[in-house]
């Protein structure tokens, strides 16, 4: 658990799954401020955290020793711009939202170049996550380390070249919500065979596990994976559900990237 004061400004779904994630791993940090301008909001997570801090300012949250950027691409420029004379000189801000590079943070933010960046994952919720950051060409072995010792509880959080963040944001940062609506299908369909909850979930999840690793992990080529069950009952679906994934998810990328 870090010692240093934690400000998030934005209390939405990105900040309460990090809280969700810091506190079933029993490392919530001490101090915690969170800034949203929807009192509704910061009461129901005070409710959910009682040992936080909720301010409607965004000075509050961003006087803190680490700052967290949680708000959508669209209000980055700004939330930066009106945060930029509450930060500490000794501050680390970490954005979390695709599109606005470090080198266009530090201009929003009149200069600071104590940065870095993540790509946030749901699955952080149960410390599951995979979180890559980008750190800024300023910040020191012990910036990083404290980064990562404060962002580990969450899952993994590798380094990785900043232009490549956005192309994570669409694998990992969105890749659940291409799964999730169909495992749940799966599961509910399971009940009416008269699995139980409890005979479905351990199943549910090594499969889900089992498949991705015979997928990048058997050594075999995709084809000869995919024919290792003959039986295909939603095979007429296959070329329309790829062609998505091969339209859509490009032109998203298209639309996050700086």
């Amino acid at each position: 658990m870090t010692n240093k004061s934690i400000g998030f400004i934005g209390g939405g779904r990105i900040t309460r799954i990090f809280l969700e994630g810091w506190k079933r791993a029993g490392q919530l940090p001490g101090k915690i401020v969170v800034n949203d301008c929807n009192a509704e909001t910061l009461a129901k997570m005070k409710v959910l955290f009682p040992s936080i801090e909720t301010s409607a300012q965004t000075a509050a949250a961003a006087a803190q020793d680490i700052v967290l950027l949680a708000v959508h691409p669209p209000v980055v420029a700004e939330v930066a711009t009106g945060v930029k004379g509450s930060l500490k000189p000794s501050a680390l801000v970490v954005s979390l939202a695709p599109r606005f590079t470090v080198a266009k943070l530090t201009e929003l933010l009149g200069g600071f170049r104590r940065l870095a960046r993540m790509i946030p994952n749901a699955p952080s919720i149960v410390n599951f996550g995979f979180n890559p950051v980008a750190f800024g060409p300023t910040l020191t072995a012990a910036d990083k380390g404290e980064l990562t010792a404060l962002f580990s509880p969450l899952g993994e959080c590798p380094e990785t070249a900043e232009a490549k963040l956005e192309g994570y944001a669409v694998l990992t940062g969105m890749g659940p919500t291409y799964f999730w609506f169909q495992l749940q299908a799966l599961r509910e369909v399971a009940i009416g065979f008269g699995l139980t909850e409890a005979e479905i979930a351990p199943a549910l999840k090594r499969m889900v596990c089992g498949r991705t690793r015979t997928l990048l992990e058997s050594d075999l080529t995709p084809v000869a994976v995919m024919e290792l069950i003959p039986v295909k009952p939603l095979i007429e679906m296959e070329p329309s559900v790829t062609e998505i994934y091969r339209t859509r998810l490009p032109a998203l990328f298209q639309r996050i990237k700086p």
